[in-house]
């Protein structure tokens, strides 16, 4: 009797343990039921979108700064509103090795501002187009229209350069080109890189009157020559030279091979045309047509 009243006991036990155990299963079941369906109704947080991760110098006006005040941040806004998501910079002087130590490092995505069709990078169809720009006071009594100006032999030049060398950049090499060297000034863009806004010194020695006549790219020099104390005529350089460019088409660019982010930032860029050419227009960019080919790319990029 004993033996069979163990028995019997122990299989209700048994039995009494398996109901539990399904029941907690069930309940645990349904717990993960209700979860999964409360994730799935609930929206993203906003820190769990992909940034737009941005590649900038933090000291390089009109183009970028570390308070956000140039025209590529304000056009990285545009974008990353466009795409729903915000803006996350890596900050670096656009020097050498720029693309090295950030898009290439994978520390950041697109650069805002890179020269068209650069076997460096996979870049956008063009935004905007300018040129090199002659810049020189209004009050003076000359009305200065190319270099090939013979007054350029008799006026104190200035001219940027990147590196050691002062002709690296075109108005310095048709100026060597010419001749016309003992009058020019060199203005090196960064060399003075601890002061705000290094590439404005050329348009400020304009301004003062240290040289009469500078040559700068067309973006920093209009500008810049918006806020100096006189006003500056600024004039841009197309069709300067037969066989050295002084006209550049500008497109954002990406790595090379990420053509989802690069179609993506095309059809943003397009999509904006009007507001972008305000956008430019506010900061004085000189702008020039983009060329035919580029032309006939964008109206077939948006058919």
């Amino acid at each position: 009797m004993m033996g069979r009243s163990v028995s019997s006991g122990s299989t209700r036990i048994a039995r009494q343990l398996q109901i539990i155990g399904s029941a907690i299963l069930a309940l645990l079941f349904l717990v993960a039921m209700l979860s999964t369906a409360a994730h799935a109704s609930a929206p993203p947080a906003p820190w769990t979108k992909r940034p737009l991760r941005v590649c900038a110098d933090p000291n390089d006006l009109p183009f970028s700064n570390r308070a956000q005040q140039g025209f590529e941040n304000k056009l990285a806004q545009l974008v990353a509103s466009r795409m729903n998501t915000y803006v996350e910079y890596e900050w670096w002087p656009q020097r050498q090795k720029f693309l090295d130590n950030t898009l290439y490092a994978h520390h950041c995505d697109v650069v805002m501002g890179w020269a068209a069709h650069s076997d460096a990078v996979l870049t956008t169809k063009p935004y905007y187009r300018s040129a090199y720009a002659i810049v020189y006071r209004k009050s003076a009594s000359y009305d200065i229209r190319s270099l090939r100006d013979p007054l350029l032999r008799k006026l104190q030049i200035g001219v940027h350069a990147v590196g050691d060398d002062w002709f690296d950049l075109p108005g310095g090499a048709v100026l060597a080109n010419r001749g016309i060297v003992k009058n020019v000034h060199v203005y090196t863009l960064f060399s003075n890189y601890g002061r705000p806004n290094p590439s404005a010194e050329l348009i400020e020695a304009v301004a003062s009157g240290d040289v009469d006549v500078a040559i700068a790219w067309g973006p920093l020099a209009g500008y810049f020559a918006k806020y100096q104390p006189v006003d500056l005529v600024v004039v841009p350089l197309v069709n300067a030279h037969a066989k050295l460019p002084f006209e550049f088409s500008i497109s954002a660019a990406v790595r090379k091979g990420d053509t989802e982010l690069r179609d993506k930032l095309n059809r943003i860029l397009e999509n904006n045309r009007d507001q972008i050419n305000a956008l430019l227009a506010s900061y004085n960019v000189p702008l020039l047509p983009l060329t035919d080919a580029e032309q006939h790319s964008k109206l077939a990029a948006a058919d």
